[in-house]
């Protein structure tokens, strides 16, 4: 059962210092991926730097729940330090989530590209598209 938050806090502990030193990538399974977060490359960006630090640190729960775990002989005490490890990580990750949405919405939306025919024809389309 140490084993649970052993494997459990390695892809944490990954997520958590590539996000901190801005090297994560926008991909589909790792980091903050909320609709705030995946609108613009700078907002994944922002969302998964403030999440990575509480992400870290769910990581080291983990492992220390693990290593806890390993030290202990009693079954019943294995079990108890892996489920606390356990819902420490899940709430430690979900609260770096939250906080890493909340950074991903403050950061302003990306304006919108005008189409290819837009330079000047003064058909008032653009202006449209400009107001948001």
């Amino acid at each position: 059962m140490p084993l649970a938050p052993l494997v459990a806090s390695l892809p944490l502990l990954v997520i958590g210092v590539l996000g901190l030193t801005e090297r994560l990538p926008r991909n589909r399974f790792g980091g903050v991926r909320t609709p705030a977060a995946v609108r613009s490359p700078e907002a994944f960006r922002t969302a998964n730097k403030v999440a990575g630090l509480p992400t870290l640190v769910a990581g080291l729960v983990g492992i220390l729940g693990a290593t806890a775990g390993f030290a202990l002989t009693s079954t019943a005490a294995v079990l108890t330090v892996s489920v606390i490890a356990i819902i420490g990580l899940v709430a430690i990750t979900l609260a770096a989530g939250v906080l890493g949405n909340r950074a991903a919405e403050a950061v302003p939306a990306p304006k919108p590209t005008l189409p290819a025919g837009c330079a000047g024809c003064q058909c008032g389309t653009c202006d449209v598209l400009t107001r948001s």
